[in-house]
């Protein structure tokens, strides 16, 4: 198969990832009541890197032929996705359905920065265990699993820094001490895996061709085992620090700025956010 047909024909439309798609969407104008306003296009935005994510040749190359590619498709789904359907939801304060027994325990858990940055740190280090990666690739239910808990899990590290529960937010500075940490660890990964003896994660060295695009990623792309492991930990190195830092200025633009207007809500003022109301 050549680059242009598989560009072409890589194409898979899942029923489940676009019901998926379809809940997400169908949630969300719940919550807002259908009234849409200029943050719904951070929504179309994170359901659109969703979608790609799952659906294009991209997911094609995930499945067995290209580490990076696998890496790729990781940080999509936990650090791209998540961050821009949570800047979807308008900020109000802690709904009143979340102080009743049993509820209790998510904004508990979510008001904790050190549970969210565990979350969130450890879904990328777990499912980068050679044994994990593998089974996420030859067992379809593990799969589902890993792609629900990054994007939980993403959600989970993003909420104290850009969670529409203003009163739950960290600080700038805290936040900032929080992004960097994270940061690093995401560098420790990548540099675990960039000079990694090539190996690391047998079920690329040899993966089924079922597509016929082995020799033109070998060949033509030039991708042998070793380059696609070193491409994939660059990609666990840099890419990550990128999108901290962009939080980084965001959050030392907010503190530069003074209190946000939009942030200094009384109790009931989104009342579209109280879910006893939906």
């Amino acid at each position: 198969m050549t680059t242009e047909q598989f560009w072409t024909s890589a194409w898979r439309w899942d029923p489940w990832v676009l019901g998926l798609s379809v809940a997400i969407v169908a949630g969300y104008a719940a919550i807002v009541r259908c009234r849409f306003a200029w943050r719904t296009l951070y929504l179309v935005a994170g359901v659109a890197v969703f979608l790609l994510t799952l659906l294009s040749p991209l997911n094609a190359l995930a499945d067995g032929y290209l580490f990076s590619a696998h890496m790729l498709q990781h940080l999509l789904l936990q650090l791209v996705a998540p961050p821009l359907m949570l800047l979807a939801i308008p900020v109000a304060p802690l709904p009143k359905v979340f102080s009743r027994p049993g509820l209790r325990l998510i904004p508990q858990a979510l008001e904790r920065p050190l549970v969210t940055w565990l979350l969130g740190l450890g879904a990328m280090w777990i499912w980068h265990l050679p044994a994990l990666c593998s089974a996420s690739i030859m067992t379809p239910w593990v799969h589902w699993v890993q792609i629900g808990s990054l994007l939980l899990m993403g959600g989970a590290f993003w909420w104290p820094i850009i969670g529409p529960w203003s009163q739950r937010r960290l600080t700038p500075l805290l936040g900032v001490l929080y992004l960097f940490s994270a940061c690093v660890f995401c560098t420790i990964l990548g540099i675990i895996l960039t000079f990694a003896p090539p190996g690391l994660y047998p079920m690329f060295l040899h993966p089924h061709d079922s597509l016929g695009m082995l020799p033109t990623i070998r060949d033509q792309w030039g991708l042998t085992f070793a380059k696609d492991q070193q491409l994939g930990g660059l990609l666990m190195w840099v890419p990550p620090c990128f999108v901290y830092l962009c939080g980084i200025f965001g959050l030392l633009a907010r503190w530069y700025v003074g209190p946000d207007p939009e942030l200094v809500l009384p109790a009931s003022g989104f009342e579209a956010l109280d879910c006893e109301d939906l």
